[in-house]
């Protein structure tokens, strides 16, 4: 059974999340290794890796990369883990770009202003990448939806060091 069948959920990116978290916990509930303490050991087992896969499923679903990437591997084309390298160098002039800046904040004179203003730029890349994802696999535009997700990934891995860069600034 595959996460989004877990779930009962249409096969698909797009998806209501508060149905996909008031399904969890109706899950949790029914198969929590609490409710099955009593039970012989071989359906306490089974109740414990139900609750794992349960677990998996809402973590991969919950989270629209790991989602598309989770969709793109049930159509054929499974990137994750992977370490392909991407071939558009647009985007790789872009990362080398965004690499330099967030070297130089340190020098800003007002590096608050400076880390806000290049999050901004940041976020509006991933929402325009967020939309060329959700269209292409609404397209089946699979290779193209791949590209998206490791386009996405260089994206909030970014946003990750800009987050520790900001909290190095105030840890000082």
């Amino acid at each position: 059974m595959n996460h989004f069948e877990l779930f009962g959920l249409a096969e698909g990116f797009e998806l209501d999340p508060r149905q996909l978290a008031d399904t969890y916990r109706q899950l949790q509930t029914q198969f929590h290794p609490d409710r099955f303490a009593t039970a012989p050991e071989r359906e306490q087992l089974a109740a414990v890796q139900r609750a794992a896969q349960i677990n998996d499923a809402f973590t991969t679903l919950k989270a629209p990369v790991r989602r598309a990437e989770y969709l793109l591997s049930l159509r054929g084309t499974d990137i994750r883990g992977e370490q392909q390298t991407l071939q558009d160098t647009g985007f790789l002039m872009q990362q080398l770009e965004w690499r330099e800046r967030l070297a130089e904040l340190k020098g800003e004179a007002d590096p608050e202003a400076a880390i806000e203003d290049f999050r901004r730029e940041i976020r509006h890349d991933h929402q325009s990448l967020m939309q060329r994802l959700t269209d292409c696999l609404a397209k089946g535009e699979d290779q193209i939806a791949a590209d998206c997700v490791r386009k996405l990934k260089f994206v909030d891995k970014l946003l990750e060091e800009l987050e520790r860069f900001e909290d190095s600034l105030f840890e000082s």
